[in-house]
């Protein structure tokens, strides 16, 4: 159950299966063109059905359980989508977002991992341990192995799972491979970034390593060059021509676009020499070739018989990083704060199961709230014993319903405490200011500490070499100021701020900021760990803590210490005349 309780929706009707002929025609050609797949290496002609190994085709009655398709982009800006008025065009996402369900008060974390630990496991950061920064390589970390994740409830209810791209939620051991997390296969980087070609990461100087993995195993043979976005690509259309159609598939597709490096396929320039700001140039051309790749998974779900049962979801993880080309604007900040621009996303259903298809949503949603909604929606069960902070906002998005959801805690980070004026004081004697935090209820936001980079960077800003802070938009505020209070929904653009106007709402929220903290687990945030470093590791980065050595030593010890302990008992007893006091005393060593 979700804190503060939730509805669950009825169970998903089943969707009818229409005629794909002319679709997958074209889907043909698509594939052939573009090189990503053909029917000679599937091994079967175009008029034939995909089939398991070992099993007929069309065996079976099809699953009423849809197939989900979650899509998360990398560090893709709220502006970055031709239906938000970008001049980067995005035909693949503007049309996938007109005839579905578009998010607009949609929110996500300021930074990767967080965002993929809130989707995977349904709470909050501070909940997991992972309330501040990312996992870093060289950490001795990942999502705590006690939280149960997506996947393994899928999987619970008969759901194949894979997952293709980034996973950027720790590796130092093998439990916390993607594949000892509920997915049946991996293909993809452990890493948050790395080179879209040859797949090689520096943490630092010195500290390289290789980064492309398929299940459990560095992926060399897959080392051929190819840009990431369309090698992904590939391998989920090579996962959806093998799997049956009629059992539900739960597809994981995180594309390493459009994070830094700036690295694009030199054809997806065309359309954007005009730009004469390089970061912004080659991001364009990199979010062009991502909505290609899109468009490829959408034809290959059509063609392999999965798309009229379907739910495509579409996120990004955070905001964009105007110095690496992306664009937030209207919104304030960027990647890696709290202000709008770092959290809210671009976000997007599409479904024919939808019922308000080409619609709106308003509603709040936060990327928690896939856990709950996906699994009902699967037909699984939620754990009583599980606290998610996720609601089920399925009749919100299908049928326009009031969303469940009345607040998010955007996070409580306590060792970001950069704010040298924060105090108790400043916090109403309710919450020290110099903590990073920030949380929306209702129409309001709440932040305290030090938010982040502030400015709201306008289109123009990427119109030189820059971009040209010149050209950016700032406000000054009293020096020490360590609390910000806005109406959201009327100043969606953080413009005005009414902190000394409603004292009284500022201590309502940073009362309630209270009360979550207390239901706050420890930071995990270790030292980094000198083990890591791929050298010691055949050049790959991967798993590196040995368990099984420590477990080794540590029987060894107990062995030692088992035997050191029966011989002191034989000494013990063949003394006449001991107590037996003392024999125990002797015996315990």
């Amino acid at each position: 159950m979700a804190r503060g309780g939730c509805s669950w929706p009825q169970r998903l009707r089943k969707g009818k299966m229409l005629a794909v002929g002319v679709l997958a025609g074209l889907s043909v050609l698509s594939l052939l063109t573009y090189g990503y797949l053909s029917w000679d290496s599937l091994g079967r002609g175009p008029g034939e059905a995909p089939a398991e190994l070992g099993e007929e085709p069309g065996v079976g009655a099809p699953s009423s359980q849809p197939h989900i398709v979650f899509i998360l982009a990398d560090d893709q800006g709220f502006r970055d989508v031709g239906y938000h008025g970008s001049e980067i065009r995005t035909p693949t996402l503007d049309k996938l977002a007109a005839e579905g369900v578009k998010l607009e008060n949609y929110y996500v974390q300021p930074m990767c991992t967080p965002s993929r630990s809130q989707f995977i496991t349904g709470k909050y950061q501070i909940h997991t341990g992972l309330q501040h920064s990312i996992i870093r390589p060289t950490q001795p970390n990942c999502l705590p192995l006690d939280n149960v994740t997506l996947p393994q409830k899928l999987k619970e209810v008969g759901y194949s799972t894979h997952m293709v791209g980034k996973w950027h939620l720790g590796f130092y051991r093998r439990e916390c491979m993607p594949t000892q997390r509920g997915f049946d296969t991996f293909f993809g980087s452990l890493l948050g970034s790395g080179d879209y070609y040859t797949h090689f990461k520096c943490d630092s100087p010195g500290i390289c390593g290789y980064d492309l993995y398929e299940n459990d195993n560095a992926a060399w043979d897959h080392d051929n060059g190819i840009y990431s976005t369309q090698m992904y690509t590939q391998k989920v259309q090579q996962i959806l021509a093998s799997h049956n159609p009629r059992k539900p598939i739960f597809l994981y597709i995180a594309y390493q676009a459009v994070h830094s490096p700036l690295q694009a396929p030199g054809k997806y320039f065309e359309h954007y020499r005009s730009i004469n700001n390089i970061n912004r140039r080659r991001y364009a051309a990199m979010l062009a070739c991502l909505d290609e790749a899109i468009n490829n998974v959408t034809l290959a779900l059509k063609k392999y018989g999965y798309y009229d049962n379907s739910i495509i979801i579409y996120s990004s993880d955070n905001g964009g990083q105007p110095m690496a080309g992306g664009s937030n604007w209207p919104l304030r900040g960027s990647k890696g704060t709290y202000w709008e621009g770092g959290i809210r996303a671009v976000g997007f259903v599409h479904s024919p199961l939808l019922k308000n298809k080409g619609s709106v949503c308003k509603e709040l949603v936060h990327i928690t709230d896939w856990f709950p909604t996906l699994i009902t929606l699967a037909e699984g069960q939620i754990d009583e014993d599980i606290q998610l902070d996720g609601y089920d906002i399925w009749e919100t998005i299908s049928e326009g319903r009031r969303s469940p959801r009345v607040d998010i805690l955007h996070n409580i980070d306590p060792i970001y405490t950069k704010a040298k004026n924060g105090s108790w004081a400043a916090g109403y004697g309710i919450w020290n200011t110099a903590i990073q935090s920030a949380i929306r209820v209702n129409h309001w936001k709440l932040l305290t500490g030090n938010p982040g980079y502030s400015d709201w960077v306008p289109p123009q800003a990427f119109s030189n070499v820059g971009p040209n802070r010149w050209h950016n938009e700032r406000v000054s505020w009293s020096a020490g100021k360590t609390v910000w209070l806005f109406n959201i929904t009327a100043d969606p653009y953080e413009r005005v701020d009414l902190s000394a106007k409603y004292p009284d709402v500022v201590k309502q929220l940073l009362r309630r900021l209270s009360q979550f903290n207390k239901t706050a687990v420890p930071v995990r945030y270790p030292p980094k760990d000198p083990r890591s470093n791929p050298k010691l590791n055949g050049g790959v980065w991967g798993p590196w803590f040995k368990e099984d050595e420590k477990k080794k030593k540590s029987d060894k010890s107990k062995g030692a210490n088992k035997q050191k302990k029966n011989k002191n008992k034989k000494k013990a007893n063949r003394k006449k005349g001991q107590s037996l006091h003392c024999r125990s005393r002797l015996a315990g060593g």
